[in-house]
C-alpha cells in the first residue's frame, strides 16, 4: 500500500513531517494551507521587534544548520527567510495548497478514509492524516466588557496592524507576554505616551544576544563544529532550566535569583518599579522571558505601568477597577493564543462518527502528544502535552516527525488503518498527568493549563527523556 497523506499546515512541524516523509520514500503528499505562504507563526507575526527568544543555532533543524544566522537570536524575517529555505530545498514547496483553510475532518469506517472539507466546500481525501496546526495559531483577546465600544485604532500583536500611525499617540497595552516585552521596547521611543496594563508580570532573565558577522558566517560554515557546539550549550542550558521547573526546586531558586538581580538592576532608575515587575509565583510556572531591554523601556517618563484590575473598555479608553479611565487612542491587545484549544476551530470526527471535542471536553491528551483512540491514521504534530517552558520545540516537532514516519511506514505494510491501544493512550496520560501534578505548571494559573486545572500544553520532562521514549513501536496499535 502506498498511503496518500494529508498534512494541515506549513510551520516548522507539518515542513518537517512532510521532509520525514518523502525521505522515506512517500510522496503522495498535500499540504493544506489557509493562507497564501508557508510559515505558521513566522509568517503571521510582525510585529516591531518580533524574533526568537530561544537561540537560533538551537532554533532550527538539526538537519539542515544555518551558518548565515544574523543575530544569535534571530528577528522574524530571518526565520521566515530560513523556512523558505528549507523548503525550497527540500522540494516541500509542490505539495502545499494555499489559501486551503480547513473546516473540518471526517473519519470514513466504511472506506477506511477522512475527508477533509475547506471552508470552500472543496473535499480532499487521503488515507493518513496528519494535523500539524500548532499551539500558538490562534489569537486570544481577553474577556473584557465593552472591547468592541473603544473608538480609537485597536489589533492584536499577532495581527499587528502596520497602517496605524503610532506616533505620537497615547497607546495602551494590555499584556505582558513573550510578544509584549518584544514590541514594547520597539514602539516606546515613537509613541507620546505608552500605558501597559499589567495582570501577572513575568520572570525576566538577560536575552545576551550578539550579532554573528562575515567572520561567524565563515568559521560555521568552514568548522560547522563550532556552530554545533553552541547549539549543544544552548540545548543542555534549556535542560538544566527545565530540571528546575519539574525536578529540582534547588535549581529553580537558582534561576529565580539570577532573574532577581537581572530585573532589579535594569529597574533601578524608576523606583518603585521593581516592586510592580516582580512576580509573586513560583519561578518557572509562567514561561520565563529574555530581554535587556523591556525593563529599561518601562522606566522611561513616557511609559506608565498599571497593575490594577481592568473593569472595561469604553470608547474613550481603559477603565479600571479604582475608577480612572485611562484614555488613550489604540489599544494593542499582547494577550496570546488559545493554546489549549488544540485543532480548534476545526471539527474533527473519528470511528464511530464521535467528536474530538467530546474526547477532549475536560482537555486534550493524546499518546505522547501524537494519537488518540478511536482517531485511526491521524498522527498530529506540537499536539497536548509537547510543549517545552524551557528548551526549543523544533526538537520535539522533529522527534514528532520521525514518529509520525514510522507510523506511515507501518500503515504501508500493513495496508490497513492503525489506531491506539485505549489502555496504552489511557496509562500514558496517567502517568503524564500524575508528574505534572508535582511541577511547578500547577501552582498558577497560566496559558500552560486550561480551564478546568489540567495542564495540557506542556511535556513533563526534559527534551531528551521525550526524544528517546516517543519512538514508534506497533504494539501499541491494534490494526482495523
Amino acid at each position: 500500500m502506498n498511503p496518500s497523506i494529508i498534512i494541515i499546515g506549513t510551520g516548522f512541524g507539518g515542513i518537517a513531517v512532510a521532509i520525514q516523509l518523502k525521505q522515506a520514500g512517500f510522496d503522495d503528499i498535500v499540504m493544506l494551507e489557509k493562507a497564501d505562504d508557508v510559515g505558521g507563526v513566522w509568517r503571521e507575526n510582525t510585529y516591531p521587534g518580533a524574533a526568537c527568544d530561544v537561540p537560533t543555532p538551537l532554533y532550527s533543524y538539526s538537519f539542515e544548520r544555518n551558518p548565515a544566522w544574523p543575530r544569535r537570536f534571530a528577528p522574524q524575517d530571518s526565520i521566515l527567510g530560513y523556512i523558505h529555505h528549507v523548503v525550497d530545498k527540500y522540494d516541500v514547496r509542490r505539495h502545499m495548497r494555499f489559501g486551503a483553510e480547513v473546516a473540518r475532518c471526517d473519519w470514513s469506517d466504511a472506506d477506511h478514509r477522512w475527508t477533509v472539507t475547506l471552508a470552500s466546500g472543496e473535499q480532499v481525501t487521503g488515507d493518513v492524516l496528519v494535523p500539524a496546526v500548532g499551539q500558538l495559531s490562534r489569537p486570544a483577546y481577553p474577556s473584557i466588557p465593552g472591547r468592541s465600544t473603544f473608538e480609537g485604532t485597536t489589533f492584536h500583536s499577532a495581527e499587528w496592524d502596520h497602517d496605524a500611525d503610532l506616533a505620537g499617540k497615547r497607546v495602551a497595552v494590555i499584556g505582558t507576554g513573550a510578544s509584549a516585552i518584544q514590541f514594547v521596547p520597539a514602539i516606546q521611543p515613537e509613541v507620546g505616551s505608552l500605558t501597559l496594563f499589567q495582570r501577572t508580570p513575568p520572570y525576566i532573565a538577560p536575552r545576551n544576544d550578539a550579532a554573528y558577522g562575515p567572520r561567524h558566517h565563515s568559521l560555521f560554515r568552514r568548522v560547522p563544529a563550532v556552530q554545533l557546539g553552541e547549539r549543544l550549550a544552548w540545548w543542555a542550558l534549556m535542560e538544566t532550566l527545565t530540571t528546575g521547573f519539574v525536578y529540582s526546586p534547588a535549581v529553580g531558586r537558582v534561576f529565580q535569583a539570577y532573574s532577581r538581580r537581572h530585573m532589579k538592576k535594569q529597574t533601578a532608575s524608576r523606583p518603585g518599579l521593581f516592586e510592580k515587575v516582580w512576580p509573586d509565583y513560583p519561578f518557572g510556572c509562567k514561561r520565563i522571558l529574555l530581554s535587556d531591554e523591556y525593563l529599561p523601556a518601562l522606566a522611561q517618563p513616557n511609559v506608565e505601568v498599571v497593575t490594577t484590575g481592568i473593569t472595561a473598555i469604553e470608547p474613550a479608553g481603559v477603565r479600571t477597577a479604582d475608577g480612572t479611565l485611562h484614555e488613550v487612542g489604540v489599544i494593542i491587545y499582547g494577550t496570546g493564543f488559545a493554546a489549549t484549544d488544540f485543532l480548534a476551530p476545526m471539527d474533527v470526527t473519528g470511528a464511530d462518527g464521535v467528536a474530538l471535542d467530546k474526547v477532549w471536553s475536560e482537555g486534550a491528551h493524546a499518546y505522547y502528544g501524537l494519537t488518540v483512540p478511536g482517531f485511526p491514521n491521524m498522527p498530529m504534530i506540537y499536539g497536548p502535552n509537547t510543549n517545552t517552558g524551557g528548551g526549543s520545540i523544533l526538537y520535539f516537532l522533529e522527534t514528532q516527525a520521525r514518529y509520525v514516519g514510522q507510523y506511515v511506514e507501518h500503515v504501508a505494510r500493513v495496508g490497513r488503518p492503525i489506531d491506539i491501544r485505549p489502555e496504552v493512550a489511557e496509562e500514558f496520560d496517567r502517568a503524564t498527568q500524575d508528574r505534572l501534578a508535582d511541577s511547578v505548571w500547577t501552582r498558577c494559573s497560566s496559558w500552560y493549563r486550561n480551564a478546568h486545572g489540567r495542564v495540557t500544553t506542556n511535556w513533563p520532562g526534559i527534551s531528551l527523556e521525550y526524544r528517546r521514549n516517543a519512538v514508534f513501536d506497533s504494539a501499541d496499535y491494534v490494526v482495523r
